[in-house]
């Protein structure tokens, strides 16, 4: 299979990359650049020393048309969406910074993901409803590119998959706004109008993730090979494993590790700039 350098940024010709331009002979320009390379190519030092230190995201990767992938499975929290909700959930509370220590460490893999989040909601017993629906109309934010990369699934066939280790109240809403075609979170109880600090039922943790993504691509009748997987957290590194290409976006340092291909510098829609 013939393989590409792919370089991204919203204006590749601001972007001064001279060892690049002259080793390849091709004028860099536009949001995304792919230029072919050799079975066994491999990016001399220079090269890689010059797009490190460039804002540009950039990969050797297989070439691959975007419609031969059949499902994009995709983190909420921080991914899709620029924002940790239980972290503005706890404003009311006046936790926030108490509940964004946890949600901070449970991301960079420094504690079970399950035990951060019954820890977590534990602390806001007691909050009313209304506060979710005040942090989905007022400060919840789709992150860049994101609406581009799902119109692109749509165009493309490739089913759409949300599932997070947040919470229903937000992914119900984004599948409908988006018309996602799969969306699965954590249930948060609510009783009287206020959360009772507990989750309902099986949470979404890491391993949930991976396991409905397996899930989604085998009754679609899809291979191994037609997966891609999108997320920022050490929650997300399963649903890597599980995928075809695991995608890290503007991700932590354990999912970038873990991660084929890293999105640090554009938008969500350079999911789909690194496929033909």
């Amino acid at each position: 299979m013939n393989h590409t350098l792919v370089i991204q940024h919203s204006n590749l010709s601001e972007i001064n990359l001279p060892h690049t331009a002259m080793r390849f002979g091709q004028a860099l320009a536009g949001k995304c650049v792919r230029i072919p390379l050799s079975k066994n190519a491999v990016l001399d030092e220079h090269i890689r020393a010059e797009l490190d230190a460039a804002p540009v995201d950039y990969a050797v990767l297989p070439e691959r048309a975007f419609d031969s992938f059949g499902l994009l499975a995709s983190d909420m929290d921080s991914t899709l969406i620029t924002i940790e909700c239980i972290d503005e959930i706890a404003q009311f509370a006046g936790l926030k910074t108490q509940i964004a220590e946890i949600t901070e460490r449970a991301m960079q893999g420094g504690m079970d993901f399950a035990q951060s989040l019954h820890q977590r909601v534990a602390l806001l017993e007691g909050v009313p409803e209304s506060a979710l629906e005040h942090v989905y109309q007022n400060v919840l934010r789709l992150s860049a590119g994101a609406e581009t990369l799902i119109q692109a699934c749509q165009r493309h066939g490739v089913k759409t998959l949300l599932v997070s280790g947040g919470f229903t109240y937000f992914t119900d809403r984004l599948k409908q706004k988006l018309g996602l075609d799969y969306a699965y979170a954590n249930e948060l109880e609510i009783k009287n109008g206020y959360l009772t600090g507990r989750v309902l039922g099986r949470v979404v943790d890491a391993e949930a993730k991976a396991q409905l993504l397996a899930q989604h691509r085998e009754q679609l009748g899809l291979s191994s090979e037609q997966t891609l997987a999108v997320g920022d957290g050490a929650n997300d590194i399963p649903m890597f494993r599980a995928a075809t290409f695991g995608i890290a976006y503007r991700a932590k340092a354990a999912a970038q590790q873990a991660a084929d291909l890293r999105i640090n510098h554009n938008g969500l829609d350079a999911v789909r700039g690194w496929f033909a």
